[in-house]
């Protein structure tokens, strides 16, 4: 649960990150990390579409600009941008304005408000620069871990059955490490959320 859910601690360290949205609606924001690739986008938005979802993808500036088609493709099916840096680094390996500069550059591509941090940890400092430059941080309530070689597709689709809850912004990954798993898990989770009765939600 550590790492399907967020530990308080880190909700302390990011106090005004968006890690969950309204409790009372019974809705949940679905997320999508590290493209837009071929090998993936693609059956990621088909699926959104046959379940009328919405998705926010926090893409990585470089396959943006490798991929431009794909960047136009998400937007023209109404879904939301996020940044999630340029080169996809690491917070921890490089200091706070070496770190912005790369969001920046990616931000050139996506224009967009919203950010995600790779590996979903930046240094504090990092944190509080971005919100001055109008960033909106988005974090995460639930991980469905589809990246992770030890776990299967129902394992994935299980995480999402088990934590997802009103204002859930659940992550997965938009990657060649995920797509195998996700071809049977995405729309079997987008299926079961449907069933128990929740709406999918893009960022404002």
């Amino acid at each position: 649960m550590f790492i399907e859910q967020p530990a308080i601690f880190m909700r302390w360290l990011y106090p005004h990150a968006l890690w969950r949205m309204d409790r009372n609606e019974k809705s949940v924001y679905l997320t999508f990390d590290d493209g837009p690739i071929p090998e993936a986008t693609p059956f990621i938005l088909d699926t959104l579409d046959k379940f009328n979802a919405k998705g926010t993808f926090f893409m990585v500036g470089e396959n943006a600009v490798k991929y431009p088609h794909l960047l136009q493709e998400v937007k023209m099916r109404g879904h939301r941008i996020g940044n999630h840096t340029y080169n996809h680094i690491s917070g921890a390996r490089h200091w706070t304005w070496t770190y912005l500069a790369n969001a920046k550059m990616a931000d050139r591509v996506l224009n967009t408000d919203l950010f995600r941090p790779p590996h979903g940890w930046i240094r504090t400092t990092q944190y509080r620069v971005l919100r001055k430059c109008g960033y909106r941080v988005v974090m995460w309530d639930v991980v469905t871990r589809d990246y992770s070689k030890m776990l299967t597709a129902e394992d994935v689709i299980n995480n999402v059955k088990r934590y997802a809850r009103p204002g859930s912004i659940i992550t997965f990954h938009d990657s060649l490490k995920s797509i195998d798993k996700l071809k049977h898990a995405l729309p079997e989770s987008l299926r079961w959320l449907t069933e128990q009765g929740y709406s999918f939600r893009i960022f404002d």
